[in-house]
């Protein structure tokens, strides 16, 4: 039914992939863009990982990486998710989709625009309804979580994680020192404090806390002292590891819920 609206979407991290799920699953065509090296944390639940892997599936939707508009359509064609490296997403141009969906997290607008298509949406705060985006996601837990805003901004980024369990920024993991990350653990390992989970160079870097580990970079990305590297659920579910957070599937229906009003109103 909507086979000629195609969406694309900015950023193809665990966010972005919940977006992507909502849309793909009601039947747009959506295509995702992406930078060339992902610092996607939580791998396992994002489609940003078709940038490394070549191909990867996320519960019932497969993605893969794309070279150019041909490979999109064809991906499209197979029913597939197309991920191409576009950290400007040139490729806007090119395609001329119905809605474009800013969902690179960035917490400031990184270049979007009203005009890039007929509706665009932004994700969390950075963004003014009315101004540089048709509309807002809410992307803050809580009683808003999912909520289109269409005039006015999302709530400020207070820089701190959820509360989980009674757990908030003691849940990320971040990197000790710079240097190239290699993996020791597998996301979906059970964790106790302490525990080495990867290294930054030589240097270890350990859990902050016991639970399960939901989120490491990937092997071969280059870290600074201080980022964001791996997360721990304390609430020690492996099955979260691998299936769309509930946060990611609320900010994609207030995607949906958007782009099917602005469908709408186009009549």
């Amino acid at each position: 039914m909507f086979k000629e609206m195609r969406i694309v979407i900015k950023g193809a991290g665990d966010l972005a992939t919940g977006v992507a799920a909502r849309l793909w699953r009601s039947g747009f065509p959506v295509m995702m863009t992406e930078i060339e090296q992902p610092l996607t944390v939580r791998r396992s639940v994002s489609l940003s990982d078709a940038v490394y892997e070549g191909e990867v599936t996320v519960e019932d939707m497969t993605a893969r990486r794309a070279q150019g508009r041909e490979d999109i359509l064809t991906a499209l064609d197979d029913g597939v998710i197309p991920v191409m490296v576009d950290p400007k997403a040139e490729i806007v141009k090119e395609i001329t989709p119905f809605a474009v969906i800013d969902a690179i997290m960035a917490k400031k607008n990184m270049g979007t625009a009203m005009d890039d298509a007929l509706f665009v949406v932004g994700l969390g705060p950075g963004f003014t309804a009315g101004v540089d985006v048709h509309a807002i996601v809410e992307t803050k837990r809580g009683h808003t979580l999912g909520r289109v805003i269409r005039q006015g901004s999302a709530i400020p980024n207070t820089g701190i994680p959820g509360d989980v369990k009674g757990f908030g920024s003691e849940r990320v993991i971040r990197a000790p020192a710079p240097g190239v990350l290699k993996g020791e653990l597998s996301i979906g390992t059970h964790v106790e404090k302490g525990d080495t989970v990867a290294y930054a160079g030589d240097t270890p870097i350990r859990a902050p806390i016991s639970g399960m580990l939901r989120g490491l970079l990937h092997d071969g990305v280059s870290v600074e002292k201080g980022l964001k590297s791996g997360d721990v659920d304390p609430r020690n579910v492996q099955e979260s590891c691998w299936t769309i957070s509930d946060k990611a599937l609320a900010i994609g229906g207030g995607v949906l819920e958007a782009v099917l009003m602005a469908l709408k109103a186009k009549g």
